[in-house]
């Protein structure tokens, strides 16, 4: 398809693969779209000789302030993960805990570093209550404050469980703890429900992470509706598209906080790292740690000191791929779990 195409030619190359398709912007084609959006890139920076955030327009801080993960089954030993993250030079830490009373709980996982929730062959059935959750909530961000002091940035992932009237409520029970931010508060297609959660209280708010393009999010960042946007380089039709995205986010004083999960790879956070240097009005970064295994199948400039993260001055993206050693890890398929309430009916991931 894009054979005899100029390289160089990266937003005409956009438009060929965007425009140039009946059924476009969804999830898959976005993402694909990204790969190769992203390669682009990379191939032209590495011609130039240059990381890619200088082809960008050079950067514009030091580093990028990331946030870890403390995510463990109580209250107790989510706030000892979080002394501990906070002890390894994190200034932003995402809190999860489980909830009394529920089996699993999303964002907890026995890996303390990574976080990986695609964790079976078919799909697991998980169940859920929002009234345990709301009630926990607010007792694990009292705690974390306590041990933590006020130097430390904390968040939280609902994610998408909520009502806004729900989510309204809990940001105001949060207030007097002041989050950075509330992620994912209640489901987003319907834009206009961040209306609700907004007249109701001022805990700042994020989502974003599912969307594919820019029209996903266009009157929640013009009518001020979130603080942070979440849409991620993979996702989001890549560098290209995520620059307008950042763009339009900036005209209304928002802020990007992109997705950056374990299962985004090494290139993924290469270019995610690149993006959020190169503009003005980046927030913060999601920083999950990848395996051993894969940062060894992956290797990379770009690292982690003082709660930031750099990408490096290596020409390009920064990455690079060890083919030989990917064949040793075949494909195994994995699925996301699924939701129910307690009564059994079927649930927001």
């Amino acid at each position: 398809m894009l054979t005899g195409k100029d390289a160089h030619r990266i937003a005409e190359m956009w438009q060929f693969l965007n425009r140039g398709a009946y059924w476009r912007g969804g999830p898959v084609g976005m993402t694909g779209i990204a790969a190769v959006d992203v390669a682009l890139w990379d191939i032209k920076a590495k011609m130039a000789g240059m990381p890619l955030y200088q082809l960008l327009g050079g950067a514009c801080r030091d580093g990028l302030t990331v946030y870890g993960h403390a995510n463990v089954a109580t209250i107790e030993d989510t706030v000892r993960e979080a002394v501990r993250y906070r002890d390894l030079g994190y200034r932003a830490i995402r809190l999860q805990s489980g909830v009394p009373g529920l089996a699993s709980t999303y964002g907890v996982s026995k890996d303390k570093m990574f976080y990986e929730p695609a964790d079976a062959d078919l799909p697991r059935e998980t169940r859920w209550s929002t009234p345990r959750y709301l009630r926990m909530v607010p007792e694990l961000f009292a705690a974390a404050r306590e041990a933590l002091g006020w130097d430390i940035e904390l968040l939280h992932d609902v994610p998408h469980r909520l009502n806004p009237i729900e989510a309204g409520a809990l940001g105001q029970d949060l207030e007097p703890y002041r989050p950075f931010w509330l992620e994912d508060a209640t489901p987003a297609e319907n834009q206009s429900a961040f209306r609700t959660i907004r007249s109701h209280t001022t805990t700042p708010l994020a989502v974003g992470e599912i969307f594919a393009s820019i029209w996903a999010c266009k009157q929640l960042l013009e009518e001020g509706l979130i603080d942070f946007i979440r849409a991620t380089v993979v996702h989001a039709g890549g560098i290209t598209h995520l620059r307008r995205i950042a763009s339009l986010a900036d005209l209304h004083n928002v802020r990007t906080g992109c997705h950056g999960a374990t299962d985004l790879s090494p290139v993924s956070m290469a270019a995610a790292l690149h993006f959020g240097l190169s503009i003005p009005n980046f927030g913060i970064q999601e920083y999950m740690r990848h395996t051993a295994e894969t940062d060894a199948v992956f290797p990379h400039a770009w690292g982690f000191e003082n709660g930031m993260l750099t990408p490096g001055e290596a020409p390009g993206l920064g990455v690079e791929i060890d083919e030989t050693l990917a064949s040793r890890h075949p494909y195994k398929r994995a699925y996301l779990p699924v939701n129910r309430l307690e009564d059994g009916t079927m649930f927001n991931w």
